[in-house]
Order: structure tokens, then sequence, then C-alpha cells
């Protein structure tokens, strides 16, 4: 199978002015993701891993460097290109879930697709679809305080399907969960790579996350620190669940 390129970026560095001083969260930081892979960031509190996975959701801007989604240099967009990309290549999930509380389930799904500019009715048939494909289809009409917190996560994890991304962005998507349902997410998170061809990047603390991923991007101090495949983490795994491979 031909790998396709769908992320890359060069040289990426971030910093940010607090005053008098200069934060370099980021310090230049390399790397391609292939379509359809799993990635995980993970690294401590500090490490810059968010800060990472702002610039490749194109939710802030490099201070040197450069991020590319299908070799659009999105650092070059303006405001409404970007927001055009975000759109319809880009699904965000939150670990705070963001979704609207007034909205049932389905109007929080289909508000993007209007958005995109498709009728209320052809969103509406797609929301349903998208709720039953994450195991609410009876939850329809239910508003975000009448749902558990796994609930309101396949919501989101719907809502960032919408518009059909070719990426989706998971911010702890595991971080507000039991244990049980976490698994449950990252399960449903690498079925949609696995039947879809989504590309999944996620940054996280969640260990769960790494027999899931393809590779495992290691960041300290706004560095990447090592890159680990699959089968390079089966020791990893081992080690931290306290069991044998």
């Amino acid at each position: 199978m031909i790998k396709r390129e769908i992320v890359r970026t060069k040289d990426v560095t971030k910093v940010y002015r607090m005053g008098s001083e200069e934060v370099h969260a980021l310090k230049g930081i390399s790397i391609t993701i292939d379509a359809g892979e799993y990635i995980s960031i993970m690294g401590p509190s500090g490490s810059g891993k968010s800060t990472f996975f702002n610039m490749i959701g194109g939710l802030d801007k490099p201070t040197v460097g450069e991020v590319y989604i299908d070799e659009v240099d999105i650092a070059q967009l303006d405001v409404y290109e970007l927001a055009w990309l975000r759109c319809r290549k880009i699904g965000y999930i939150f670990q705070t879930f963001n979704l609207i509380p007034v909205m049932t389930a389905l109007e929080n799904i289909t508000l993007p697709m209007i958005f995109a500019g498709m009728t209320s009715e052809d969103a509406n048939d797609k929301g349903k679809t998208l709720l039953e494909k994450v195991g609410l289809g009876e939850r329809l009409h239910h508003r975000p305080f009448e749902l558990s917190g796994g609930q309101q996560q396949r919501v989101a994890i719907a809502r960032a399907l919408a518009n059909d991304p070719a990426i989706i962005l998971a911010d702890e998507p595991t971080g507000n969960l039991d244990l049980k349902t976490g698994h449950e997410i990252i399960e449903l998170l690498n079925e949609l790579k696995e039947t879809r061809g989504v590309t999944i990047i996620t940054a996280t603390h969640d260990m769960k996350m790494l027999d899931a991923s393809d590779r495992v991007l290691w960041l300290e101090d706004g560095l990447i620190k090592r890159i680990q495949s699959r089968s390079q983490l089966k020791i990893q795994i081992g080690s931290i669940d306290g069991k044998e491979e």
C-alpha cells in the first residue's frame, strides 16, 4: 500500500512573551504523518504537546517554521481560508467535550454541517447516522446535561466526523472518563482509523493510548525526545501495566 503524507511540520518553533520574559514552548519540531496513521503525542505537563497539537490543528501559528496539511502551508492562510480548511479537513475532540449545552445531541452534530453548506434535512439524516455509529441512536434529542461523560464524548466524536474530515485531532479524549469508558473511546477511534482511513492525532497522558497507536511522539522541553512505533512500544506497555506481553 502506497503511503500518502497528510501532515508535515518543519522546524516548528513557538515563543510566547510574558512581560519581559520569553517562553520557548517549541524549539524546532519536524515530523511527517501519513494518512491513516494513529499518532499519540505524549509528554509531561509543560513538554509542549498541547502547543504542538494546536499548531497541527491550525488553532495557533508557529513563531518560526512551517505546518503543512495536504501540502498546504496553513501558517500562510488568512482567517477565512484557515476556517474553511478546519471546517472541512479537521475534526476536533476536546477533553471537556465543548458541546453547546442548550442544543440536543443531534443539533450539536448538525451545526458544523450546516456551516459547511449542507441543507438541514441532509444534515439531520447524516447526524442520525453518525449518532447510531457511536451507539447513541436513541439519544438524539438529549441535551449534554442528560448524558454521561462517555456519552458526551461519543457525541463529540460524531460531531468531529460531521464533515468527513481527513484528520481527527483529539486532545486528552479520555481525560475525564473512567477506565472502562476510556477503553471504549480508544477502541472507537481505532475503528474509525481502520474503517474510514481517518488519521488520528491525539495529545494525551493516557498510557492506554499506546496499544492503539501506530507511533508515539514523545516530547520533552519543547523537543522531540524519541519516536516509537507500535512494535517498539510492546515492552513499554508491559512495563507500565506490569504484565507480560
